[in-house]
């Protein structure tokens, strides 16, 4: 359930910003699109086990957060482009914080699942 409104107390602001990125695949679609904007299939193809319907959920979602802008080219067939918007790209030092913890944590607990979006 997606809250309309925060109110401003003690821990609404990570309340706020976990309910936008928190989803399973939110985070990783953000990180690989700090580079540079991407196609549906490109990112489709980053994360095989993730299925067209959750994707567009996904992408369509970051996008009514305005988080990620989705710029449709007038061509045939068409061509449709994710990028990050100014606001999506304000989380890029976060993003590149939780990499850096994501190796600590797997170099500290021997985390051993296989992360599927590596084979990009």
């Amino acid at each position: 359930m997606r809250h309309t409104s925060f109110d401003g107390a003690r821990g609404c602001y990570i309340e706020a910003a976990l309910e936008v990125i928190a989803d399973k695949w939110k985070g990783v679609i953000l990180y690989h699109l700090l580079g540079e904007p991407k196609r549906f299939n490109q990112l489709k193809r980053t994360f095989p086990e993730l299925s067209h319907r959750m994707l567009t959920r996904q992408l369509r979602e970051l996008e009514n957060d305005g988080i990620i802008s989705r710029k449709v080219y007038p061509e045939i067939p068409p061509k449709v482009e994710y990028s990050l918007t100014d606001l999506g790209r304000l989380l890029e030092p976060t993003l590149l914080s939780l990499e850096v913890w994501g190796v600590r944590y797997i170099e500290m607990t021997r985390y051993s699942r296989n992360c599927q979006s590596d084979k990009s």
